[in-house]
């Protein structure tokens, strides 16, 4: 049977990392932004410059300067979005894999055999992780990256979901990697995956 684990994550909490230690763990195949580029390569309406523009951010003039009736020319976001859950959905019907990000928890919150983590931490933590991985960076600019990727990411979830980003009711599990640690959270996440 296929085991899938979608692991969403606050910027600078350990997602990313925890997510490639559960694959190698398991032997699964890892997808996060990279598997973006793999949609864009896949859909002739978009290319890898365009993905990177979009990725994850949400238009604020969405649905004002274009007819509702005109489904033929919907806004790059939207195509991107589509594009997305159809690959993740495509992913998660062919195999195992861990999928990072990307709102998997939603996109695939039909699937039984799905185990739905969130990795969150305290800010000034996150701050200091995200500062030691990029010791070329000011401390200003740690703090303005982070919380703008917490900005990002809360309205994209919103708007493509309905949901609140982050809200544990969304989940099967979630984990303060600040409390637990990366080592810790990778083993708890490994545990319950054993029942899926």
């Amino acid at each position: 049977m296929r085991k899938i684990i979608t692991i969403g994550r606050e910027f600078g909490a350990g997602g990313g990392e925890i997510g490639k230690r559960v694959a190698k763990a398991l032997g699964l195949p890892y997808y996060d932004k990279d598997m973006i580029l793999k949609t864009a390569m896949a859909n002739r309406k978009l290319n890898p410059e365009q993905v990177r523009k979009w990725d994850e951010k949400v238009p604020s003039s969405f649905g004002f300067a274009q007819s509702l009736f005109d489904f033929y020319n919907k806004p790059l976001d939207e195509e991107l979005w589509r594009a997305q859950k159809e690959a993740i959905r495509e992913l998660a019907n062919k195999e195992s894999c861990i999928i990072v990000g990307r709102n998997g928890d939603y996109i695939l919150r039909q699937f039984d055999h799905c185990l739905n983590v969130f990795v969150h931490a305290g800010f000034q933590w996150r701050v200091k992780r995200m500062a030691g991985m990029m010791p070329d960076t000011t401390m200003e600019q740690v703090i303005a990256d982070v919380k703008a990727a917490d900005k990002a990411r809360k309205r994209y979830c919103a708007y493509y979901t309905g949901k609140t980003y982050g809200d544990s009711r969304n989940f099967d599990l979630t984990l303060n990697t600040e409390k637990l640690g990366i080592e810790k959270a990778t083993e708890l996440i490994l545990k319950a995956a054993e029942d899926i």
